[in-house]
């Protein structure tokens, strides 16, 4: 049972928005933190390195999950989420023990698996579809150039391969555009710290178009997807939210979007690019490199992951997007070999400039003190480490609501040291 108070019904509309199609509006003003709408999710897929830890139908983290009796992969916090999750599981279970180790459909697969099967089982309206239908999910069909269309039709011999035996399909065609609009209005779940835990369908939540200067954030509480303010929205106003990561100067941003979502923005913020400088700083040298160069150093930066730090740092100041994107790529391997103090000496570096970079209640920002706070308290630096918790919290309850299953365990984190 949720603690926080249901969204007021009447508060939103959809409505052709200019320029971009269908779009969410805001009938009321909202507060910074205020919960717009939730949207269960219509279906949503567990990623396999999580099972055993998260159940597979809640995604609740817990210890002492109970284990599918039959194929013996699938775990689950009590009968009752077994149950629920059985219609989805079932296209999933007898083909796990029949392929063994060789069962490995892809996410973007099972998802769709699951998208079918709903369809068949629930053809009427879901709860989820209050605002927008999966079926009327854009596809950009038209605009998949052949190697997306290749890719489709990977997965779509995935699917067959893996799900012939307990499903029917639609014919080709039809599978091209479902995986088209999957791809397109998909969603990754993500935990506290943004490590991924699965993939889901959230209708209305996709019914939002994107902007670079969002005015709400999306979280999950489970398979439950919560839409809340960072920004004070007024009557009339369209709600935005942000389809990627925000860190990176505005041709880069576009760049991506044209890929996954084949549009450009125009927001405020890629008109003026008024935070490129700051993102793309570079160090002040007796013969400051040319253009070209720096160019090339960008080229260099987003395409290969083991570049040196030094080499980019003898051009780049520590505040440079692609100077955070590789100190963040060695915080990761730093985290992975258990280097716990060179861990915190690039988060330390990262910190500052991402505060800079993103906007107000950005979870990348929430994230990077999660991780210092409990960094921290590794080393057994206690008082650095509550500082961090503390202002990894003051995020998160804006973003996920001040009684979040994770905001909680944070605070219980600060109660056991």
């Amino acid at each position: 049972m949720r603690s926080e108070a249901a969204p007021q019904p009447g508060g939103l509309e959809r409505f052709a928005s200019p320029g971009k199609g269908r779009g969410l509006r805001a009938l009321r003003r909202y507060a910074v933190g205020e919960l717009l709408f939730d949207c269960p999710a219509y279906t949503a897929v567990l990623a396999v390195g999580e099972r055993g830890s998260h159940c597979d139908g809640c995604f609740a983290r817990k210890e002492g999950l109970s284990k599918c009796g039959r194929c013996k992969q699938a775990f689950y916090c009590d009968v009752e989420c077994q149950k629920e999750d059985w219609p989805m599981h079932k296209l999933e279970c007898s083909a796990m023990c029949a392929f063994g180790q060789n069962w490995n459909p892809s996410e973007t697969v099972r998802l769709t698996a699951r998208i079918l099967a709903k369809q068949k089982t629930h053809p009427e309206k879901t709860q989820s579809e209050e605002l927008l239908a999966v079926k009327e999910f854009e596809s950009h069909l038209d605009k998949l150039d052949n190697e997306k269309r290749e890719l489709i039709q990977n997965d779509i011999a995935a699917l067959h391969h893996f799900y012939s035996k307990h499903m029917e399909f639609p014919d080709n065609a039809a599978l091209v555009v479902l995986f088209a609009q999957v791809n397109c209005n998909g969603f990754t779940i993500e935990d506290e710290e943004l490590s991924h835990l699965g993939s889901a369908i959230f209708p209305d939540v996709a019914l939002m178009n994107h902007s670079c200067c969002p005015n709400v954030i999306v979280t999950y509480k489970g398979t439950l997807a919560e839409v809340r303010a960072v920004r004070e929205i007024e009557p009339g106003e369209e709600v935005f939210t942000s389809y990627i990561d925000l860190l990176y100067p505005t041709e880069d941003r576009n760049e991506r979007l044209k890929d996954s979502y084949f549009f450009s923005c125009d927001c405020r913020e890629c008109t003026t690019k008024e935070k490129d400088g700051e993102k793309l700083k570079i160090r002040k040298l007796n013969e400051p490199p040319s253009a070209e160069a720096v160019r090339d150093m960008i080229r260099y930066a987003r395409n290969i992951c083991e570049l040196s730090l030094d080499k980019m740092g003898a051009v780049f100041e520590d505040s440079n997007v692609y100077m955070l994107h590789m100190m963040y790529q060695a915080m990761g391997v730093c985290l992975y070999m258990q280097d716990w103090e060179g861990a915190l000496r690039y988060g330390q570096k990262i910190i500052r400039p991402y505060s800079q970079h993103y906007p107000a209640y950005s979870l990348n920002v929430a994230s990077m003190w999660l991780k210092l706070g409990r960094l921290h308290m590794a080393l057994e630096n206690r008082p650095a480490g509550v500082k961090a918790l503390k202002r990894a919290i003051a995020i998160m309850e804006v973003a996920h609501g001040k009684d979040h299953p994770y905001i909680s365990e944070i605070k219980k984190e600060l109660e056991d040291h």
